[in-house]
C-alpha cells in the first residue's frame, strides 16, 4: 500500500478550490518524503529539553565551529519585494484581517497561520482561500453588519506566510505511510504545501515570490529539514532553486546558540532572522522551569527587551545576520492603540516608538507591529536611521561579543506580585476562551495577545508553583492559591451563552497546575475544540 492522505474535516464552501486532487497529491509526497524526519527532529527536541532540565546548559556547538569561523559564506538574501522590510504588520488570515493588512501601508505582511490563528478547520482552509484570492486581486468581504471591505492600496505589502511549527499536527487530515501507520498530518507541511502549491507561480508572476516565516525552530538540523522541503517543492512545480525565501524566527533558547548554523543550512533560501521575543521568553521558562530559584523570572511585565539576557540575544542576532548578508527583523511590541481611549493610544504610541527606536539604533533592518495605527510611529523610527536605504546590513556590530553565560543570565531583580499572578491567570484564560472559539490574536487589556504571550503566562504560573515562590505581599504561590484566583476571575467575568470560559479554565488547570508540563498549551487545548472545528 502506498502513502495516502485522507481529509477528515467537513468540506465547506469553496474548500474544493484548495483541497484539489493535485494539491493533495503534493501534500502526500511531502509527507512521504519528510514526515519521518519531522518525527526524528521532534524526538531530538525532547532529548535536548531533558538534558537542559538535568543541568546541561546549552552551549555553542563544537562540531559546527567551522561554520561559525568561516567568514566567506553568505545567505541568498532578499528576494523581489523583500528589499525594504522596515515595517511589517502581523496578523491572522481571515478575509477582514487580510484586507486590513493589505491596506495598512506596511512593507511586509506576516500572514500568520501559526500563533495568531486558532487551528479550527474553517481557519486552516479559510485562511488559504483568503490568501489565494488576495494574491489574485479577487478578495472582498462583507461583515454581518453589511460593511464592505476591499483592497484599495496602490501598493500592497509583500506577503510572508507563517506555517505552523513542526510540533503541531493537523487533526482534520490523516497521513498513512507505506507501513500502514496512520497519524495526523503535519501542520507545517499542510500550511506550507497548500500555500506554495496554489500561489508560488502567481506570486512570481506578480514580481514577488513564495516567502515564509519559519517558526519554533530549535536546531540546524530542523533548518536543514525545511531547506530540503523547499528544494524538493521548487523542483516539483518547476521553478528555479532558491526562489523560496525564508525568514527564521529565533524564538527558542536552543536556536539562539545555533543562529549561524541555521542560516548556513538555509543559505540558498534564507532572507533573514527575526527576534521572536515572546516565544523566546517562553522557551527559557520551559527549559529552565525546574532548575531552581535563579532561573525564575518576575512578573511578565518586568521581562522587557532591555533586561540583560534579552539584550544579549538581540544583539547577537543582529551581528550574526549582518555578517552573513541576512536581514535582522525586530519583534512585536504587544502594546496596541484603543480608538475609543486617547490616553491608552498615546501610551501605546510612546511605548512602541521607544521599542522601535532601540531596535533601529541596534542595527535591525525592520520590525513588527500588530495594528495598522502603529505603522507611522514604527516607520518614523526606522526612517530616522535608514533614510532612503532599504537596510543597514553594513552595520557589522563588531563591538558585540556575546557569551553563553550572558544568554543564560536571567537576573532581573524584580519581584513576583499578586497583581502579576492575577494578570497571568486572567490573560491566559481569556485568551484560551477566545482561542477555543476560533480567534488566535486577541486584544486583552490594551495588549495584543497570541499563543506565545499566553504561553508565558501559564508557564510562569507553573514555575512559580513548583519553585515555591512567594508574592511580594508574602503569599506562597500554590495550586490552591491559583485555584482561588481562577474562581475569583471567573466570578468577575461577564458570561454569555455559548462562551468557552469553563473549558478555558480547565485547559489552564491542565497546563499550569498539574505536575506534568505540556510542551505547548495548544496541544491539550486542541482536545477542547468541538468536532467540526
Amino acid at each position: 500500500m502506498g502513502p495516502a492522505l485522507r481529509i477528515t474535516g467537513p468540506m465547506q464552501d469553496r474548500f474544493d478550490e484548495i483541497l484539489t486532487p493535485e494539491a493533495i497529491a503534493f501534500l502526500t509526497e511531502l509527507h512521504h518524503r519528510f514526515a519521518g524526519r519531522r518525527h526524528d527532529r521532534l524526538a531530538d527536541r525532547m532529548r535536548r529539553r531533558f538534558e537542559i532540565g538535568n543541568g546541561h546548559d546549552p552551549r555553542f556547538r563544537e562540531d559546527t565551529a567551522h561554520i561559525r569561523e568561516d567568514a566567506d559564506w553568505r545567505v541568498a538574501g532578499a528576494g523581489p519585494g523583500l528589499e525594504d522590510r522596515r515595517v511589517e504588520i502581523t496578523g491572522p488570515t481571515d478575509p477582514k484581517m487580510t484586507i486590513n493588512a493589505l491596506n495598512s501601508g506596511a512593507r511586509v505582511w506576516l500572514a500568520d497561520q501559526e500563533d495568531a490563528t486558532s487551528p479550527v478547520w474553517r481557519n486552516v482552509i479559510g485562511g488559504q482561500l483568503s490568501l489565494r484570492d488576495a494574491i489574485r486581486g479577487e478578495l472582498s468581504f462583507t461583515s454581518p453588519e453589511g460593511k464592505e471591505y476591499r483592497v484599495t492600496a496602490e501598493r500592497t505589502p509583500t506577503i510572508v506566510m507563517r506555517p505552523r511549527g513542526w510540533h503541531l499536527g493537523e487533526k482534520h487530515i490523516d497521513f498513512t505511510d507505506r507501513t500502514g501507520r496512520t497519524l495526523s498530518a503535519s501542520g507545517s507541511l499542510v500550511d506550507f504545501g497548500l500555500y506554495f502549491f496554489h500561489n508560488a507561480q502567481a506570486l512570481i508572476d506578480a514580481g514577488r515570490g513564495p516567502y515564509f516565516y519559519i517558526a519554533k525552530l530549535e536546531s540546524a538540523e530542523e533548518a536543514r529539514l525545511w531547506n530540503d522541503v523547499f528544494s524538493f517543492s521548487e523542483e516539483y512545480i518547476g521553478i528555479p532553486h532558491g526562489t523560496i525565501r525564508a525568514t527564521v524566527l529565533i524564538e527558542t533558547l536552543p536556536a539562539a546558540f545555533e543562529m549561524d548554523e541555521i542560516l548556513y543550512e538555509l543559505r540558498d533560501h534564507c532572507a533573514g532572522l527575526n527576534a521572536g521575543r515572546w516565544d523566546y521568553i517562553f522557551s527559557i521558562i520551559k527549559n529552565y522551569r525546574g532548575r531552581g530559584a535563579r532561573f525564575v523570572l518576575p512578573d511578565r511585565s518586568e521581562v522587557t527587551m532591555t533586561v540583560p539576557f534579552m539584550r544579549a540575544y538581540t544583539e547577537l542576532l543582529v551581528k550574526t545576520c549582518h555578517k552573513r548578508g541576512a536581514y535582522a527583523i525586530g519583534g512585536m511590541s504587544a502594546f496596541i492603540p484603543n480608538r475609543r481611549d486617547p490616553e491608552v493610544t498615546e501610551r501605546a504610541l510612546q511605548k512602541v516608538s521607544a521599542d522601535k527606536q532601540r531596535e533601529a539604533a541596534d542595527g535591525f533592518d525592520g520590525t513588527w507591529v500588530a495594528h495598522p495605527d502603529l505603522i507611522p510611529a514604527a516607520q518614523a523610527e526606522f526612517d530616522a536611521v535608514l533614510g532612503e536605504r532599504p537596510h543597514q546590513l553594513d552595520r557589522q556590530r563588531d563591538d558585540v561579543e556575546v557569551t553563553a553565560e550572558q544568554l543564560l543570565d536571567l537576573r532581573i531583580g524584580r519581584p513576583i506580585t499578586e497583581k502579576g499572578v492575577r494578570e497571568n491567570v486572567s490573560v491566559a484564560i481569556r485568551y484560551l476562551e477566545a482561542w477555543l472559539r476560533g480567534q488566535g490574536a486577541v486584544a486583552i487589556d490594551d495588549l495584543m495577545e497570541d499563543a506565545a504571550t499566553a504561553e508565558i503566562s501559564r508557564s510562569q504560573v507553573w514555575q512559580w508553583i513548583h519553585q515555591d515562590r512567594r508574592t511580594e505581599e508574602g503569599d506562597l504561590i500554590t495550586a490552591g492559591y491559583v485555584e482561588r484566583v481562577i474562581a475569583e476571575m471567573l466570578a468577575q467575568t461577564p458570561r454569555t451563552e455559548g462562551d468557552r470560559f469553563d473549558a478555558a479554565a480547565e485547559v489552564f488547570r491542565e497546563v499550569a497546575l498539574r505536575p506534568e508540563f505540556p510542551a505547548f498549551l495548544t496541544l491539550p487545548a486542541s482536545r477542547f475544540l468541538t468536532e467540526n472545528d
